[in-house]
């Protein structure tokens, strides 16, 4: 590091710097003199031992001494080595070597002195990159291609738990799920070809054994021939907000099962008054008391139909389970029917009765209820609504890969006010709404949600034209024969790489 950079906040210590600096260019020359003197083999050819000292006072001492240098050592050439001295009386040839000497010499200290600056100038680079490291609140760590720990940041330690004397040497699989051992040899093939992985949600376990959900990116790092050698690892603690959007998500399945209340009291209603009747009849005609109790029985069983369906958008599920699409969404379906009449609005259903998937049953309702509600919202009195229910193959796996998956498509289409399309670009965030106060701006983010948990694309296209608006909402779910899981995706608390 050339000395001007030592200390540059002392004026004191400026002028001495400088000083020191252009004592070491006339020492150079005083050296390459000495070993002129002392080295006898030199004296055939001095101009090659003077250029070093050249190069070594442009390289520790900066250009302008480099200069001086030159000078001196043309002055301390002219006088030991050339008769007579401070003559200037030389031969062409030498004055020709003289002025090649110092040509080179300028040229070398030039050299020198962008390559101390870029050298600096990278060191300064480094400098900050380590003090940003260091300070940063992100739990930053870097491992080799065998998973092994080579540097720990202050943030991981807080993050984590373990102290960089812990860590570091220790395989990086400490911090993962000891039932997911699996997860490591997937993302290793990932970062081994170069690949990197932003914004991967994972869990992790802390040095006291609690689990925490971090947010990761990884990116390979190579060596000078473009060679990975470990890999880096950046990771945020997104636990307060996973447990936020749970909550979030929480209380839109209750509003919707609000919003669901009115219209299953109307549909429970009706087969209790038919339940009603029925046993009056049955108790004043006993000769046909078993028909009607018969009759009663199905309307009980209707009740508890209906109620098992609320029941569905509130209950949580652990694992998916095989489910009929085409029957899921019809169940759905069913508990609108009365607001549907009511707006007078024709449906019109295209199923295939005979696709099945696997996946949570209680959150697709969710989903298919957010859509034709967002169409009951949006349909004028006499509108239409399209439900399909049709196999389909989809070449994206919803997190930016491909890959060529069979599975559902689902469509559900009204000609209804449209989407502006300033708002289609938005209509998944949460919080964001087109209808004003009547909407949480939850719903269509949720639904996205659920569609992601699936491993399925979501897109919508929308018309505000008068006389042809309306919006289309396409889902596709894949099946279980089809359902494509790359390897991250098939190790959600992947992290880190391994030989």
């Amino acid at each position: 590091m050339p000395l001007a950079h030592i200390a540059q906040s002392d004026p004191s210590w400026k002028w001495r710097q400088r000083t020191l600096r252009y004592s070491v260019a006339l020492t150079a020359t005083g050296v390459a003199l000495g070993i002129w003197f002392l080295w006898p083999v030199m004296r055939k050819d001095p101009y090659a031992i003077f250029i070093a000292a050249v190069i070594v006072s442009a390289r520790y001492a900066g250009f302008g001494p480099a200069l001086l240098c030159t000078a001196a050592s043309g002055l301390a050439i002219d006088y030991f080595v050339f008769e007579p001295r401070f003559s200037f009386a030389i031969s062409p040839n030498e004055y020709g070597r003289l002025f090649v000497f110092i040509a080179v010499s300028i040229l070398t200290a030039s050299l020198a002195r962008q390559r101390s600056r870029a050298q600096t100038r990278a060191e300064q680079t480094q400098r900050q990159l380590a003090a940003m490291v260091e300070s940063s609140d992100d739990a930053i760590l870097t491992g080799d291609v065998n998973g092994i720990i080579t540097s720990w940041n202050p943030g991981a330690e807080r993050l984590y738990g373990y102290s960089a004397t812990e860590a570091i040497g220790m395989p990086v699989d400490m911090l993962g799920p000891p039932e997911r051992p699996e997860e490591v040899p997937g993302i290793t093939k990932k970062v081994m070809r170069g690949e990197s992985i932003q914004h991967h949600a994972s869990e992790r376990i802390r040095k006291d054994g609690t689990r925490i959900t971090v947010d990761i990116s990884l990116s390979p790092i190579r060596n000078g021939r473009g060679e990975v050698i470990g890999a880096s690892s950046i990771a945020h603690d997104i636990s307060a907000q996973r447990q936020s959007e749970e909550a979030l998500r929480r209380n839109e399945k209750l509003a919707t099962a609000g919003r669901l209340a009115a219209a299953v009291a109307h549909e429970i209603n009706n087969p209790l008054e038919a339940v009603l009747n029925l046993i009056y009849l049955a108790r004043h005609r006993p000769e046909s008391r078993d028909q009607y109790l018969e009759m009663a029985e199905k309307e009980v069983l209707r009740v508890g139909a209906i109620a098992q369906q609320m029941l569905g958008f509130v209950r949580e599920s652990s694992s998916p389970s095989p489910l009929n699409v085409a029957a899921t969404l019809d169940d759905v379906l069913q508990l609108y029917l009365r607001q549907l009449h009511d707006k007078h609005i024709q449906v019109d259903k295209r199923y295939d009765d005979s696709i099945e998937i696997r996946g949570f049953a209680g959150e697709l309702r969710q989903l298919f209820s957010n859509l034709i509600l967002n169409a009951l919202d949006a349909l004028n009195d006499g509108g239409r609504l399209t439900l399909r229910v049709a196999r389909g193959r989809d070449r994206s796996n919803g997190n930016g890969s491909t890959a060529n998956m069979t599975g559902v498509r689902v469509t559900v289409v009204d000609n209804g006010s449209g989407i502006q399309q300033g708002d289609l670009t938005r209509i998944f965030e949460p919080f964001y709404s087109t209808k004003g106060d009547a909407g949480t701006g939850l719903g269509l983010w949720l639904s996205h949600g659920i569609v992601q948990k699936h491993e399925g694309t979501i897109h919508v296209r929308s018309r505000t034209t008068s006389g042809s608006s309306g919006t289309i909402f396409s889902i596709f779910l894949p099946d279980s024969a089809g359902r494509v899981q790359d390897d991250l995706s098939a190790n959600p608390s992947a992290e880190w790489i391994r030989g």
